[in-house]
This record gives C-alpha cells, structure tokens and sequence, in this order.
C-alpha cells in the first residue's frame, strides 16, 4: 500500500517537474527572442539615423553614433557592420575596438543577397566565419525619400557565445540546451561540440542520436512552430525534453530543446520522498502518544461539529444561490446594455439624416453670410454625430464579433487618390479652415486587393482626419500618403500604405495603448477610430501601426493588406 502511494507520489512529482520545465522553457526562448529583438531596434535606429541615411558610413559623427548603438547591445552581438550597395563592407566594429575592412566582398552571402532583395530584416541560419558559427542579423538601409537601397546594417553573433548566456551548451550530464535554425542546423548543444554546425537529420547527428522516433518527432514538430515534451531514451540515459520557438517580430525564427537527465529529476525526487518517510515517522510516533487522548475529545466534539457543518453548508448554499442570481442579473444587464448601445445608435442616426438634409436644402437658399454661418455650425456638428453614431455601431459589431466583410478586388492606389481629391475639395469648401498640402506618392504598379472597399475607405480616411487634425496648427503643414507593394521574402506580397504628417506626433503616454479604446488626450474625438481601424485590419489579414517620426516633427501610421493581383499602369503623381 505505501509503495503504491509513493510511486502515485513519484510520478506526482515529476509531473510537477515536467511542468516548471514546459515553463521555463517557454520563459527562456521569450528572453531570447526579446534581446533579438533589441538588436534589430537598434538596427532599425542606425539603417533610419540621418547619417547612414545620407551614405555616410565612415565620418567621425557617424563612427560615434554607431559606437553609441553598438555600446547598447554588446552583450549580446560580437561585431557591428556596414555593407554599400554593392555588399562591400565599409565600417564595423566589435568587441576589440573599431576595425575596417575596406574592400571585404560579402555578396556571395545568403543573408545579404536575401536583406537586399527583399528590404526587410533578416536573421540568418547558421553559417561558419573564420573557424566560428554564428549568426547574422541585418537591416537594409533604403533611403526613405527615394527609395534607393544604400546598403545595409549587420551584426554577426557567435552562437556558442551567445546561447551560453541563457544555460549549458556544454555538458551532456546535466539539463543543457539545443538550439536550432530554421533548416534544422544545431546552433549550440550542451552535447558533443562536432554536432554544431550539422543537420540534426543528417547521418551524422541521427548516428548520435541511434535514429531516436520520439526525439526525431519531436524536433520535427518544434520546427513546425510548436512547443511540447517527451521523455526517451536514446542509449546514453533517459531524458525529458521540453521545447518552445523563439519568436523575433511576432515570427518563429529560432528554436530551443531544454535537455534533462531523468535521473537528476528521480534522484531529487528520492530526497524529497525520503525527508517525507523521516517526518512521517517522527508524526507517527508523537502521533500514537495521543491517539487514545483525541478519541475520547473527538467524540465529544463530534455531534457539535456535525451541527456546525450542517449550519455552514446550508449558508453556503444559499451564498451560491445568491452568486448564480447575481451571475444571470449581471449576464442580463450586459445583453440590455449591448441591445440599449445599439438601439441608442440606430435612434440616434434617425434624426440627423433629416437635419442634414434639409441643411443642405436651407443652404441653398440663405444668402445671408451670418446665417449661412450659423448653418455650417449645424451641419458640422451634425456630421460629427452620426460619425460618433456609426463608430458606436462599428464597437458593437466588433465586440459581439457581427462585423462582416464584403469583399471585392479593387485599385488600391486609385481608392487612396479618390479619398484623397475627396478629402482635399471638402477642406476647400470649409470656409475660414486653413488648407494642408496632401502629396501621393506611388509605384509605376497599381495595387489591386481582395477587401472590403468601403470598410478600407473608412480606414484611410479616419487615419487622413486624424493627420489633419493633427498637421492644421502647423504653419507649414502637410501629409504625405504612400502606397507601396512589398514582398517578405515567403512569396508573398502585400500592399503598405503610409500617411505621415507634419502635427505634434503622438503623446508617448498613449502610445503603448494607441489602438485601444478611448485612448486618447484629444478634445476632437471620443478614441474610438483606430481601435475601429485596427480590427478592420487585422479582420483582413493585416497589420497596423503607428510611430512618431525620427528626425522630423509628427507621426506616421501605417497599414498592410494581402496583395491579389499586381498590374502595370501609369504612374501617379501628386495631389497638392
């Protein structure tokens, strides 16, 4: 009886283990993947700063702000890096101090032909440099103005190094790492140091590993994106393996095994099963003492009990009943404060339609201009309400997950210049506002998408009205609208678009909640356009974002959308 109770207790215990190690695996490729990230925010600030900007990668001002960048993230990278544009490096610096290899050709490299084809960040697999392996992570440098790759940005991690930081990569006898890249290739391994560098499906590693089904599925399964366990044994001692993906931008890009020997877990578990027999004992000794004394009081003590048992549960019945009513009444008063926000929206555009209309029917027959003043102020303000109305309706379609797309294929590019000339001539036609110089900028390719017109309409103009309101204090105000088609390097295209304006950029204190719900400082808008923005978005397949401008006054905000068919035309110009 007590063996069967310590083997339940045994596996108890290395259930628990199993567990916290799922955890702590998880906790270590998330730290990893956020001291990746760090590097490519650092990238992504030297690709942007005025001076790689410019071409100039060699100056002194330029040599101190990269030491500056590079200073930030040293524990991490070995050496910094900057190729032209024809993939020679031109400056780098590691841990030994500044160093210049002036006519070093790196085109022949993956990562480089991958970084300058596609014009996105690339984290590299594994590649061996000088007797060392490592990995790359580069940033194109495209000049934000013409478009024109200048070169990139890159740093070069040796894994060995690196990986060390965050547990064993040495030592096979006690709980160690295995990274992999993408293609499988071990990047560090707490095992033999030959297998670094080797396809962990290649002759070489599975020798190792005696061709191991559960390691084998395993591993196949981590490098589809997915985390897991399992305990084998492949003749060097059972192990429990737990791993996780270590995401870089939202994307699996590296991939972490956390290597346990069962025996260091069972031996733990022996310590504790042997102070639990020792305390038992001791317990059962003093224990029988006054077993004879408890009797005789728990009799006694019984029958008070029960009764208070019984009073107890009866209290607790009647709590829960009360908890299950207040449940359904809290249930119910969300159902009729759902059905009282729509009503209230659908009542509220009810009577503005006629105001509207017949503000433009008076509008045509009042010649006074002080009247004609006093209409504008109604209609304005009419306009504003069923605005606030629809946004209203928008937030319940999407909180109760009702809002339907009507998707059809249509001209990105002509969409953004028909809002924009909309927009422009209702500016005009406001008297006494101050115009904005709206400038669209486009590729020779028309951009055409599979998407609901009217909602990505309802997008470009809510982010256009924010620019402007946003950019109409300035004296020299303006906005400029970009779309662009882009590839990320999985032959897959996407459409960007890009509104930046010349305002007072966004409040750092909003920022971290941007797109959420009545997030705003503003006196001209209730903070409900871009979480309505977001979801219609994201309902796409797409991505929003936003980010004060770097080295110039206001914001830029910006959206993707699935490209489904790109084709040639003419090239469009500006709208001023």
């Amino acid at each position: 009886m007590q063996n069967r109770t310590e083997n339940e207790v045994r596996e108890s215990l290395f259930e628990e283990q199993k567990q916290r190690q799922l955890g702590s695996t998880e906790s270590l490729s998330q730290h990893i993947g956020s001291d990746l990230d760090l590097v490519t925010t650092r990238l992504y600030a030297l690709a942007n700063s005025r001076y790689l900007q410019s071409g100039d990668f060699t100056s002194d001002e330029a040599g101190s702000f990269i030491k500056e960048n590079y200073d930030k993230v040293d524990n991490v990278i070995n050496k910094l890096f900057i190729l032209d544009k024809d993939d020679i490096i031109s400056a780098s610096i590691s841990k030994r101090g500044s160093e210049s290899y002036p006519n070093v050709d790196l085109s022949l490299r993956d990562w480089v032909r991958e970084t300058k084809e596609s014009r996105l960040p690339v984290l590299s697999s594994g590649f061996e440099s000088l007797g060392v392996y490592s990995i790359y992570v580069t940033h194109p440098i495209v000049n934000r103005e013409t478009n024109e790759y200048i070169g990139l940005v890159g740093t070069s991690i040796p894994t060995v190094n690196f990986f060390e930081e965050y547990g064993n990569v040495h030592d096979i006898n006690s709980p160690f790492l295995a990274v992999f890249d993408k293609r499988g290739i071990l990047l560090a391994v707490g095992a033999s140091q030959d297998l670094i560098g080797k396809n962990f499906f290649g002759d070489y590693v599975q020798d190792f590993v005696n061709h191991n089904a559960v390691l084998n599925n395993l591993t196949y399964s981590l490098l589809d994106g997915n985390s897991g366990y399992a305990v084998y044994d492949y003749g060097e001692g059972e192990r429990l393996t737990t791993q996780y993906p270590v995401y870089v931008d939202n994307q699996p890009t590296y991939f972490v095994q956390v290597v346990t020997p069962t025996s260091t877990i069972y031996s733990n578990i022996d310590s504790i099963l042997t102070e639990e027999r020792l305390t038992m004992f001791t317990l059962l000794a003093g224990t029988t003492a006054a077993v004879a004394i408890l009797i005789l009081f728990l009799v006694r003590w019984n029958s008070i009990l029960g009764k208070e048992v019984k009073r107890r549960t009866e209290d607790l019945d009647r709590s829960n009943e009360q908890l299950k009513l207040a449940n359904e009444q809290l249930r119910s008063q969300d159902k009729l404060q759902r059905e009282f926000i729509n009503t209230a929206a659908h009542e509220l555009r009810t009577p503005i339609q006629p105001i509207l209309s017949l503000s433009d029917v008076l509008s045509s027959t009042i010649k006074d201009k002080k009247q004609r003043e006093l209409l504008d102020v109604i209609s304005r303000n009419a306009r504003r309400l069923q605005r606030l109305a629809e946004d209203i309706l928008d937030i319940a379609r999407i909180e109760s997950k009702s809002l339907k797309l009507e998707k059809t294929q249509f001209n990105l590019t002509e969409v953004t210049g028909d809002v924009i000339e909309e927009y422009r001539a209702a500016m005009q036609r406001n008297e006494g506002r101050r115009s904005v110089i709206f400038t669209l900028q486009s590729s020779r390719n028309d951009i055409f998408v599979h998407a609901d017109k009217h909602r990505i309409i309802q997008v470009i103009t809510n982010l256009l009205s924010n620019a402007v309101k946003s950019s109409v204090d300035d004296n020299s105000g303006s906005i400029t609208i970009s779309v662009e088609s882009k590839h990320n390097g999985s032959n897959d295209n996407y459409a960007l678009v890009k509104i930046k304006d010349t305002g007072g950029g966004i409040d750092p204190a909003i920022m971290p909640r941007l797109f959420t719900k009545f997030s705003t400082k503003s006196s001209h808008g209730t903070g409900l356009g871009l979480f309505i923005c977001r979801s219609i978005i994201e309902a796409h397949g797409g991505k929003i974002w936003a980010a004060n401008n770097i080295e110039e006054n206001g914001a830029t905000f910006c959206f993707t959308l699935p490209v489904m068919i790109t084709e040639v035309h003419t090239p469009r110009g500006s709208l001023n």
